[in-house]
């Protein structure tokens, strides 16, 4: 075949004519061509080859690309056809003619789906299957939507090319727009006898199971991304994604935030007086805590390093006990006698005068 005409030489003008010039020379060539006033079966194949050469040069990026190619594609591979330019601009192949039907393939849509986990999943991760319902491609056809020993043809409505050109008149002149082909959905491709099983959709709904790794330290409310989990691809495109928004139990022992933990730890009187070794509930066993003489209610302890994992890296956070000292109340005769000893000998038995309090404590203003 021949190389494809040159824009300049369809528009008529020289390579190094003005904006203002190509232009002039495009309003005037579109007037004469344009199917409307011009009645030759050959007008609308030339107007096309006008709208689409002023399109590119009338762009001083797309110009400047197509000067810098010359007659010649992206791999220096001559053009056949004035077509093979326009896709080099717009997306259709890189300048390369592509033979047979122009067929479209479509991502397949995302899927979200939510699953419960209880506190300790959270911490330390698990491994769930998950039963869900998504397209599948159909195992009759194998995705292409026509019965067995047939196949599918070009659109007869768009050519194969999956998109229909209409032209348009604005106050900037003649648009060619392009627009998905209502026939065959974009697909490039009729199908006269019709896959009985999928009824020519290429897809069926059907159930199926996914598995998923839940890292160690994920919370209440992320989601994670499995690729490919979605619905099938339409006419052989890639599948979807499957989001698993995961819902995560709260724990009735401990208060997280981040990677940290918040407990609070009972302690008696006598035990943040005189101080006490204690055991308390941890993630992965109970955690000894040792508890000074003297302590006040309020201290915080923090357990280093015994919190949730860090997500996706190493290391965890920190557990953080606030001891509450616990102010007894049904105390037995023997022991009211012996807080009544332990208050005389401290002087802290209410009867002397004048006693003050320490306005220097912390609480106190």
């Amino acid at each position: 075949m021949p190389p494809a005409k040159d824009l300049y030489d369809v528009l008529g003008v020289a390579r190094d004519a003005s904006a203002d010039d190509i232009r002039k020379a495009y309003r005037a060539l579109a007037r004469e061509h344009h199917p409307d006033v011009n009645a030759d079966p050959e007008a609308e194949e030339r107007f096309k080859e006008v709208a689409g050469a002023y399109e590119i040069l009338s762009d001083p990026q797309k110009r400047a690309r197509y000067d810098a190619f010359g007659a010649s594609g992206p791999q220096g591979q001559p053009f056949t056809d004035i077509q093979d330019i326009f896709d080099m601009f717009f997306g259709g192949g890189g300048g390369r003619r592509r033979s047979g039907p122009r067929g479209r393939s479509h991502r397949g849509e995302d899927l979200r789906i939510a699953t419960q986990l209880t506190f300790y999943e959270g911490v330390f991760g698990v491994r769930r299957d998950l039963n869900l319902e998504r397209l599948a491609v159909c195992e009759r056809c194998m995705g292409n939507g026509a019965e067995p020993g047939t196949a599918p043809s070009t659109c007869g409505t768009c050519g194969g090319s999956g998109q229909v050109e209409q032209l348009r008149r604005s106050v900037f002149g003649t648009l060619m727009t392009a627009a998905p082909c209502t026939t065959c959905e974009g697909t490039g491709q009729q199908i006269t006898d019709r896959c009985s099983s999928c009824n020519g959709r290429g897809r069926k709904q059907k159930p199926g199971t996914v598995t998923v790794d839940i890292p160690a330290g994920v919370s209440d409310g992320m989601e994670l991304r499995v690729g490919g989990g979605g619905n099938a691809g339409a006419s052989s495109g890639p599948p979807g994604d499957l989001y698993v928004v995961l819902r995560v139990e709260p724990s009735e022992t401990f208060e997280r935030r981040g990677q940290d933990l918040l407990t609070v730890l009972d302690i008696s009187v006598t035990q943040a007086t005189l101080g006490a070794e204690l055991e308390v509930e941890g993630l992965d066993e109970p955690e000894h805590v040792k508890i000074e003489p003297g302590t006040e209610s309020g201290t915080v302890i923090k357990v280093k390093g015994r919190g949730v994992p860090n997500l996706n890296r190493r290391g965890r956070g920190d557990i953080f006990i606030t001891l509450h000292v616990v102010t007894p109340r049904d105390l037995s005769r023997d022991e009211r006698k012996l807080y009544q000893q332990l208050a005389e000998l401290r002087g802290e038995d209410g009867k002397r005068q004048g006693a003050r309090a320490d306005l220097r404590r912390p609480g106190f203003r």
